[in-house]
């Protein structure tokens, strides 16, 4: 699987693989699942993979560390995330929470500081069973600017120039902080869920412009947009951005799935294909609760798209196409 390089010389497959579904995200999923679909990642090329504590209280981490501890640790990116504590939680009943299907007797505290980063590392690394995090996130820290910019990215960027962890940055919904932490904090990757996709192209005005300053570089997730994208014509129910989608969305996916009918090709695939298309753009991180479901990824990078399609995209005027390396697209 090619492989594309972030300013510390770190390589990722252009396809990682998510592990928040291992947490048993809206569901349970079981461990012989979970192997099943690192291995299957693992067999078809796949050496980059992402997890963090917030997925089911750190279950995410144990299962996924447990399965990459019969690989060559050399062989493949790990990347995990920080800002979040897990702590035991007295008298939590039931489970669910934050909508991860696991007993709530552990609980989430958040702490961008540096001693609170650095315990998060040392956690990570307990869970996981795994000696080295290669990079690491700041996960979700929009309303704490402030302590995560000034003390929690000083601290990874402390462990990076140690030696600890290769590289940093943040993993966010929103492009505006994430520029922000790439101008203003020297991150070298950062994890953008959802704002630059087939349906939405929110990084060109901030993001990619940052990256051009700097040099960093993007891992894309979320790219069917919380499921408006994920079958080949959105049902009128679909979500987006975890709440029910606005019928306006509706109603550009659905003119997006009539212009890649047209080249054979569902809007799945054009979805997963879309973001490598942006040369600031490192890897797409894809999740899945069955390994059939990943299987169904990698199919739909392996068909790729044809040129034919981009250019017509291009023309139609539904995607902002600055900086793309799509046939006639602005450059």
């Amino acid at each position: 699987m090619e492989k594309r390089a972030i300013r510390t010389g770190l390589e990722l497959t252009v396809i990682g693989l998510g592990g928040a579904q291992f947490g048993n995200l809206y569901r349970e999923m079981s461990e012989d699942e979970v192997t099943r679909t690192v291995e299957l990642a693992w067999e078809n090329g796949v050496r980059y993979f992402d997890t963090a504590p917030h997925y089911g209280m750190g279950l995410s981490e144990r299962r996924l560390g447990k399965v990459l501890q019969q690989y060559p640790r050399d062989e493949y990116v790990l990347s995990t995330k920080v800002g979040r504590l897990i702590r035991d939680n007295p008298g939590g009943t039931g489970t669910g929470d934050e909508g991860y299907f696991v007993p709530n007797t552990t609980k989430r505290v958040l702490d961008y500081s540096g001693d609170g980063v650095r315990k998060s590392i040392e956690e990570s690394l307990d869970r996981l069973g795994i000696g080295r995090i290669d990079i690491a996130f700041l996960h979700d820290p929009d309303d704490y600017w402030e302590s995560a910019s000034q003390e929690g990215a000083p601290a990874l960027a402390e462990l990076r120039d140690q030696g600890v962890i290769n590289a940093f940055g943040a993993g966010m919904n929103q492009s505006e902080m994430i520029a922000r932490f790439i101008r203003e904090c020297d991150a070298d990757v950062v994890m953008l869920a959802g704002r630059y996709t087939l349906l939405e192209q929110g990084a060109n005005a901030e993001v990619f412009p940052a990256c051009e300053e700097t040099g960093a570089k993007v891992v894309i997730a979320g790219v069917h947009n919380s499921g408006l994208l994920a079958r080949p014509r959105p049902n009128p129910d679909s979500h987006y951005n975890y709440e029910k989608a606005p019928t306006e969305l509706i109603e550009r996916a659905n003119q997006l799935a009539d212009l890649t009918e047209k080249y054979g090709v569902s809007l799945p695939q054009a979805a997963v294909n879309f973001p490598l298309t942006h040369p600031h753009v490192v890897s797409v991180s894809v999740g899945a609760s069955k390994a059939s479901q990943f299987r169904e990824s990698l199919d739909r990078v392996a068909a790729g798209v044809p040129a034919e399609m981009w250019a017509e995209l291009v023309e139609s005027g539904l995607v902002d196409t600055t900086g793309l390396q799509l046939p006639g697209a602005a450059s």
